[in-house]
């Protein structure tokens, strides 16, 4: 089962790297990168090359919930690391940019920080673990605070929030999709026999909700930053909310953990989070865009200067 879905993860890479690079560049050129509106989603569901991204993300999808179904989470994961590699590859190649040094080394420190991270927690974590009601309904608690955080900052700030935050908040969100999906299959694997019988109401409107905020996050992200980065965010924050889920709410740390262990896994956190900021600042993509918006304000600068 194991190398099943070692496969399914690996295939779900590449189809979420193709998905990602089609529906970002069809974003960018869609808004001009400008702010993400509800028009604009609008238009994108007429656009080809946006719903080509989408079959492509929603056949990766399906594949990686077939993975995380038939390994631990500590295995599917840093499988996914390999998205942010094909994304940087096939999105250079497509817009014709040049990868900066900054830009590849900040790769770097996402996916090998990130994969040492899920590494280490292997050892660190119970990967047999039976998901309780009552850890279940404390999830989906926790779910509806960062929602309601997360909903209220769009609200509130969405044309002033830029690439960064967006990845974050999809990140932390998607998080929370991961791990709803492994506790969904549990229950559907559950020997009794119910099946959907078995899954709470209110853990599919969780997965629901956090599926669909974090949707919109990330093609807002894809209209202010580059696929690459998107994907860099998803892949770095994704698995350490569903391991810090893991370990925080169902008890998987092993009682023998040696503190080192956990240091290690807070420097290699620290690393790849730092590589997902460096490239919100560096990435050329994000270069050439704060340059284009410079030269758009300049002539709004000029006229109004120029008014009575």
């Amino acid at each position: 089962m194991t190398g099943i879905a070692i496969a399914c993860a690996l295939a779900s890479a590449v189809f979420l790297a193709f998905g990602a690079q089609r529906q970002g560049s069809a974003v960018s050129a869609d808004t001009g990168g400008l702010n993400l509106n509800s028009s604009g989603i609008l238009r994108l569901l007429r656009n080809p090359r946006w719903l080509f991204g989408l079959l492509l993300l929603a056949t990766g999808t399906a594949l990686n919930v077939v993975a995380l179904a038939l390994a631990p989470l500590t295995v599917v994961q840093p499988i996914g690391s390999l998205a942010l590699v094909i994304t940087t590859i096939v999105n250079s190649r497509d817009q014709g940019l040049r990868l900066n040094r900054i830009t590849v080394v900040s790769i770097v420190a996402c996916v090998a920080g990130s994969m040492l991270f899920v590494l280490l927690a292997v050892g660190a974590t119970q990967t047999e673990q039976t998901i309780e009601p009552r850890q279940e309904i404390t999830i989906v608690l926790i779910l509806a605070v960062v929602v309601a955080f997360f909903g209220l900052l769009n609200l509130l700030f969405g044309k002033r929030l830029g690439a960064i935050a967006h990845i974050m908040g999809a990140g932390i969100l998607f998080g929370f999709v991961a791990v709803l999906t492994k506790t969904i299959a549990a229950d559907l694997l559950d020997p009794n026999g119910r099946f959907l019988l078995n899954v709470p109401w209110y853990t599919l409107v969780g997965i629901a909700v956090a599926g669909g905020l974090g949707a919109w996050f990330v093609q807002s992200a894809y209209s202010s930053g580059p696929p690459d980065l998107v994907i860099a965010g998803l892949t770095v924050i994704d698995p350490m909310v569903g391991i810090a889920i893991g370990i925080g709410v169902l008890n998987e740390l092993r009682p023998d953990v040696p503190a080192v262990l956990g240091v290690a896994m807070g420097v290699c956190a620290l690393i790849a989070i730092v590589g997902v900021f460096a490239l919100s600042r560096y990435h050329p993509d994000v270069i050439k865009r704060r340059a284009n918006q410079r030269r758009r304000q300049k002539p709004a600068a000029s006229k109004a200067a120029r008014k009575p």
